[in-house]
């Protein structure tokens, strides 16, 4: 089935966002939108209506829409949320591994590293999120995989925005640690890095960091 232009506008929008090209704040004008995507302004209204029911973008009154900028206490809920999903699905993972799931991740682990190797932002900031929507799908949990998802594109908005310099690249080693854990059965210590590897992230944000702009145009070439 061909996804529906407003699908499309969503999936567009949404990956420039957690690929960290449509920063926090840009200014969203439903005509560039439709302009750029040849549809109508309604399609572009009922996209942005979508993604702001998912808290990406923020619909101001005779203002219009922008990408949202999430404040340090939202950040910081995301976050905890994080830790109380993942540290479960760890421990239900780590139950039910099978050599196919532990391989599957470890081939995401590749693109990772290869990514961070390159030096490629926008890959590593996908592929670094990913990985814990991938743990989610490979889990069958699709209505937790979906939640993640979300959590997921919305720890991206916070890391533009706050996080610090080379904290990244760090993420993908404790990637490596957590698979390690997860094929020696080692359940306990499995949870534990998930939430410290949580932990890590969001220690790395420097809430005093100026929000950042961009230019849409620019972000959807």
């Amino acid at each position: 089935m061909e996804p529906s232009a407003t699908s499309v506008i969503v999936d567009s929008l949404t990956r420039a966002i957690v690929e960290h090209r449509l920063q926090p704040g840009t200014k969203l004008a439903e005509q560039k939108l439709a302009d750029h995507f040849g549809v109508s302004r309604t399609l572009v209204r009922q996209a942005l209506f979508q993604m702001a029911q998912n808290r990406l973008v923020q619909m101001e009154p005779a203002r219009g829409a922008f990408v949202a900028v999430p404040s340090v206490e939202e950040a910081r809920q995301v976050f905890r949320v994080r830790r109380m999903l993942e540290a479960e699905m760890t421990r239900e993972f780590v139950r039910n591994a099978t050599s196919a799931k532990l391989r599957a991740l470890k081939e995401h682990m590749a693109r990772e590293k290869a990514a961070v190797d390159r030096n490629d932002a926008s890959a590593r900031v996908e592929l670094l999120g990913d990985f814990h929507v991938r743990m989610a799908e490979l889990s069958g949990n699709e209505v937790l995989a979906q939640i993640l998802r979300d959590l997921v594109s919305r720890s991206s908005l916070i890391t533009l925005m706050y996080q610090r310099d080379g904290a990244a690249a760090h993420s993908q080693e404790e990637h490596v640690e957590l698979v390690k854990a997860i094929a020696a059965r080692d359940e306990e210590r499995a949870v534990r890095l998930m939430e410290e590897h949580l932990l890590h992230v969001e220690e790395s944000l420097a809430f005093d960091r100026p929000v950042p702009t961009n230019d849409i145009a620019q972000a959807l070439a």
